[in-house]
């Protein structure tokens, strides 16, 4: 499976995040959808989508989206919440379904900050593909695009556009 790992896009999915997106099976966003339902429709019209909402999304997307997803990808446990802190500084409640659910990948937003690394305690994949919007103080937007086989996850890929 060929992923496409975005998050904090607040309204924006610009032509070039579709072209670098454009060869992957399937996309995980991590919260903050920001615009409206239809906004979140373009995105899974565009690509087969697995989402969460975050802390700036409308009451209508937290309808079409959970605070949180667990799910399997060519047999990985993939874990998906949007406000997730980073290795060594989860909130308490990440920290216990980390615990609970033992994820392969770990994916979260909010923090605007592109940060892929191992978390050796969890023995997870963490994955915040930083932030694909123009909302906020980031300076560089981000995508991340992997390939999760079922032996590995491998191929990583970032993109970046100034905002």
């Amino acid at each position: 499976m060929y992923v496409g790992i975005i998050s904090d896009t607040h309204g924006v999915f610009s032509p070039e995040f579709k072209g670098f997106l454009a060869p992957v099976d399937q996309i995980w966003h991590a919260g903050d959808f920001g615009g409206d339902i239809a906004f979140l429709h373009g995105i899974s019209a565009f690509k087969p989508l697995v989402g969460v909402y975050g802390n700036c999304d409308a009451q209508e997307i937290r309808f079409d989206c959970p605070k949180t997803q667990l799910f399997n990808c060519e047999g990985h446990k993939i874990l998906m919440t949007h406000i997730g802190g980073s290795p060594g500084h989860y909130p308490l409640d990440v920290a216990a379904m980390l615990d609970a659910h033992k994820p392969d990948i770990f994916v979260c937003g909010h923090s605007h900050i592109l940060k892929v690394m191992h978390d050796p305690k969890y023995n997870t994949l963490y994955i915040n593909p930083g932030a694909a919007g123009i909302q906020g103080w980031h300076t560089v937007r981000t995508a991340i695009r992997l390939h999760v086989d079922p032996d590995r996850i491998h191929s990583l890929e970032v993109f970046q556009l100034p905002r």
